[in-house]
Order: structure tokens, then C-alpha cells, then sequence
């Protein structure tokens, strides 16, 4: 009988589940979240979003005063999947936040997401710097998997994915329901054998010098990704 079987993987073991341990960049820093600490000023920061485009694909928000949102944030803050962190700027003001989920190390899986930068932090390199990190912080872990799944939809969220190296896999169609919408799934993911060429690219365009006085990049961080971006999916045929 001629068939086929996945890769066997005689050295690999599960990895430990991430902690919540402060990721420190050159441009930002991830620590804990925490409501009581950070509550006031990530309302500051997310109310430049005067518009509250930034909570359109996202599954709750906006949020109206400080105390909602300090309760949504008490009520994920105490949770290990998902694993909330804030996002510091270099002067230690809280600017965004962002998790681990869907965290499976039996499979070597991890998801990011729940990512909400707010206006400041957008286009920046410390934006860029942040999803680094915590790339970076599971790969080390042995994680296999790095995923990134939004509403099909949100091209600004696609296109993020794709800048950072993750691979588009496909849609997965009427894949949940939220805000009493329909929600078809793209799904995009790094995978482990990528890391390394993927961490040369993040620290190539973060360093300085990749900057001019006005802060332009020199070189896109898109250029150096897309020769990583998988182009196929392999048939089960």
C-alpha cells in the first residue's frame, strides 16, 4: 500500500508554557499585565483612536470609561491562555497590549493576538519591536508553531502578518460569530525552520541605522520577510 506519513520528530519534546516575564527591547517592553497599574493609561492611549476604528474586529470594546475597561482587563489579567502583556514605551507608559493564546504544547503551537496598539504605538518600530519579542520568547521556548488569524476581512491585520513573516494558509469560512457578525478566518503562521532567517530580518531592519534623523526606514522590513513567506501548500493527494 503506498501512502505517506508526517516527519517523524525523534528529538523534539512539548515545550513549557510561556510565563509571564518582561520581554525587553531596544524601542519597547513587554511586561505583565496589569489592570490596577496600566488601566488609566491605555484608556489615555487607545482614546486617540477617536473614531474607535481600532476595536472594529475585535471580539469586545470599545469601551467607554476607564473603569469597563479596567474590569475587561481584571477579567483577562488573571488567565495563562490567554497570556496578556502590556507594551511599554521607553518612558514606561503603558501603549498596548497583546497576548499569547491558544497555547498547546503538546502540538509545539502557540497563537498571538487580542492585539490592540493604540495610535501611538502604530507604524512604529517599537510596534514592529513588540511582535518580535514575543515571537522570539516562543520560538526559544520550542514552539514549532507561531500563529496570527484575524477576521478575513481585516486587510490592515493581513497585511501586518504578512510584513512580519507569517505565511497566509487559507480561510477558514463561517469560522465564528462576534459582534452579531459573521467571521470567515484567515490563517497565517510561522513556522520553527524559518525563525532563524525571520530573526535576521526583525534585527536587521530594527537597528538604528536602518533609520534616517526623521525616522523613514531605509529598508522595509516587507522586503526582507517576503523571500521567507511560504508560496504553496502541499497536497494531500
Amino acid at each position: 500500500m503506498d501512502f505517506k506519513i508526517g516527519t517523524s520528530l525523534p528529538h523534539w519534546s512539548a515545550p513549557e508554557h510561556p510565563d509571564p516575564v518582561d520581554l525587553i527591547g531596544q524601542y519597547c517592553r513587554l511586561v505583565p499585565l496589569n489592570p490596577s497599574a496600566h488601566s488609566k493609561a491605555l484608556f489615555k492611549a487607545f482614546a486617540d483612536d477617536t473614531a474607535d476604528f481600532d476595536w472594529v474586529y475585535l471580539p469586545y470594546g470599545p469601551f467607554n470609561t476607564n473603569e469597563q475597561l479596567e474590569a475587561w482587563l481584571e477579567n483577562v489579567a488573571g488567565e495563562t491562555d490567554p497570556l496578556f502583556f502590556t507594551i511599554l514605551n521607553t518612558h514606561n507608559q503603558p501603549i498596548g497590549i497583546a497576548s499569547y493564546l491558544r497555547i498547546n504544547p503538546a502540538s509545539g503551537s502557540i497563537e498571538v493576538g487580542h492585539i490592540h496598539f493604540s495610535p501611538t504605538l502604530q507604524r512604529t518600530p517599537a510596534a514592529t519591536e513588540a511582535m518580535y519579542l514575543m515571537m522570539q520568547y516562543a520560538f526559544e521556548l520550542g514552539y514549532r508553531r507561531y500563529e496570527w488569524k484575524c477576521d478575513a476581512l481585516n486587510n490592515r491585520s493581513r497585511r501586518a502578518a504578512l510584513r512580519l513573516g507569517l505565511s497566509f494558509e487559507g480561510v477558514f469560512r463561517q469560522a465564528t460569530v462576534y459582534k452579531s457578525r459573521n467571521r470567515d478566518t484567515a490563517w497565517f503562521a510561522a513556522i520553527d525552520s524559518e525563525w532563524p532567517t525571520l530573526k535576521v530580518a526583525f534585527e536587521t531592519w530594527l537597528k538604528k541605522d536602518n533609520f534616517g534623523h526623521d525616522g523613514t526606514q531605509h529598508l522595509s522590513l516587507s522586503t526582507l520577510t517576503a523571500p521567507i513567506l511560504s508560496s504553496k501548500i502541499e497536497s494531500s493527494d
